[in-house]
């Protein structure tokens, strides 16, 4: 049950993210400085303002069509697979919360023997159950395992294609030591003039 959570918070933020890149103008030269200057309304609601990888990311999607087109892909599978996996989450559910109430209730039975009898009952209609529902099982599992493996390679992505933004960042700023120095020379002759003083 928590993995189709986890799937349905997956495709909400695709889906964000979605709709943050369409009520954006395209972006300027400079990703990181412009990410900067956009966060706010819908990106703010869609990413954590500290995150400069989705900040980043959210304004390549901008520009990049073949970006955008992977994905509006991600999003729309994601949509799907919470949908499917929703279909199936109710019963299951109730099937289980059942079987443990069932346990639950049997337990309160005086009579040894009908205790003893309900209880067989009840484990052999979980067993036929679980044995109904075992490749149901199996392929939610394998959906769940595709949406991670999914997850782990667009954060990869992301991660990949934010590297050279912030490079490009990094060289459009580069950091000198000259203010650096004379504040501290500025310091040091406040200092001196501080020992100095009687």
């Amino acid at each position: 049950m928590k993995k189709i959570f986890f799937a349905s918070v997956v495709a909400l933020s695709f889906i964000a993210c979605g709709e943050n890149r369409r009520d954006h103008p395209p972006a300027v030269a400079n990703a990181v400085d412009n990410a900067e200057s956009s966060v706010s309304g819908s990106l703010k609601s869609s990413y954590r303002s500290d995150d400069m990888i989705d900040q980043i990311y959210s304004e390549l999607l901008k520009t990049d069509k073949n970006l955008q087109a992977l994905d509006d892909r991600l999003t729309k599978i994601y949509q799907e697979s919470a949908k499917v996996l929703g279909s199936y989450e109710p019963v299951l559910r109730k099937s289980e919360s059942f079987y443990q109430d069932a346990r639950q209730k049997a337990v309160s039975i005086k009579d040894t023997l009908l205790k003893k009898e309900v209880e067989q009952q009840i484990k052999i209609s979980a067993d036929q159950y679980d044995l109904k529902i075992r490749n149901i099982k199996e392929l939610i599992k394998k959906i769940n395992t595709n949406s991670e493996i999914m997850t782990d390679q667009y954060i990869a992505l992301k991660i990949r294609k934010t590297l050279p933004e912030i490079q490009k960042y990094q060289n459009a700023h580069p950091l000198k030591t000259d203010s650096l120095e004379h504040f501290i020379r500025k310091q040091e002759n406040l200092l001196n003039q501080l020992k100095n003083m009687k």
